[in-house]
């Protein structure tokens, strides 16, 4: 029985990797990455993870870990493969996975995790070095996320004022701030929430940048301020920060926002119900 499995496997094996010697990728790059697993089922969920028709697929070496990735640059990019896979429980050095997701693996294939994803290649740094490490990433974590909370919170002032140009202009702000952030230089907790958010975080901000209206601005914020409130949940703020609540935006369904005031400024209506709102959470 046991023979006739491991037959069955390696036939498997050999169909998806002529598979997908035969799938050909326009626009080809290729680059390689460690991925973490352990056996020939961990080989089968990475590389079936990471497969997108004619867009992206991967080779996932057992001994190595590394994973050779070739995908069209035009269509995908490496962390946008990378995340998928990470969805699946298999940590790479630019994401974890989701301990739920990990969690789910079988017995077989639960590896020894890394402490959090390395920018550098970790075969490099001894133990001993990366104590040293992990005081500056948490330096650089605070620095990076420090930028995306404050253009936020310009953001919001703006709509305050229903000031849409410089909304718009600090939106831009924003944007940049979001793709400066190194996402190996995050703490455990927030490098998963930020995988989950990002590209919402982007395409909200990226909405609110490209108008000049207010009211379409303050539909775009609302999605933004929700996600940002995750990534504040686990993050170590340096001051009080005050979810607030407006019951009266879109249309009596209500709206979220975050200020650094306790005093109610509501950016969904400006003058017009200046101080319309609560406070429903403080995060410390």
């Amino acid at each position: 029985m046991k023979l006739s499995y491991k037959i069955c496997l390696l036939l498997v094996t050999v169909v998806l990797s002529l598979y997908s010697c035969a799938v050909k990728i326009p626009n080809a790059k290729t680059e390689n990455v460690k991925i973490y697993g352990n056996c020939e089922m961990c080989k089968k969920t990475i590389e079936e993870a990471a497969f997108k028709k004619k867009e992206a697929k991967a080779d996932w070496n057992m001994e190595s870990n590394l994973a050779t990735i070739t995908f069209d640059s035009t269509k995908t990019n490496m962390e946008t493969i990378l995340k998928r896979v990470a969805l699946f429980g298999y940590d790479s050095d630019k994401f974890l996975a989701p301990d739920e997701a990990y969690n789910k693996l079988n017995k077989c294939c639960k590896y020894t995790r890394i402490s959090k994803p390395l920018a550098n290649n970790p075969d490099s740094i001894n133990q001993e070095n990366l104590i040293i490490l992990d005081t500056v990433v948490i330096e650089q974590e605070t620095n990076q996320l420090n930028a995306v909370f404050d253009n936020y919170f310009e953001i919001k002032d703006a709509l305050i004022k229903t000031d849409g140009i410089l909304a718009s202009a600090k939106a831009k702000d924003l944007l940049v701030a979001i793709t400066k952030v190194k996402m190996g230089a995050l703490e455990n907790k927030q490098h998963i929430v930020w995988m989950k958010i990002m590209d919402d975080l982007a395409l909200d901000t990226k909405h609110i940048s490209e108008t000049t209206d207010p009211k379409q601005q303050r539909q775009s914020f609302a999605k933004l301020s929700k996600n940002m409130y995750e990534l504040m949940k686990v993050s170590k703020m340096e001051v009080p920060v005050y979810y607030q609540f407006c019951p009266m935006y879109n249309e009596g369904k209500g709206a979220y926002w975050l200020s650094k005031e306790s005093t109610i400024k509501n950016p969904y209506y400006g003058s017009q119900m200046l101080s319309c709102g609560r406070t429903v959470e403080t995060i410390k």
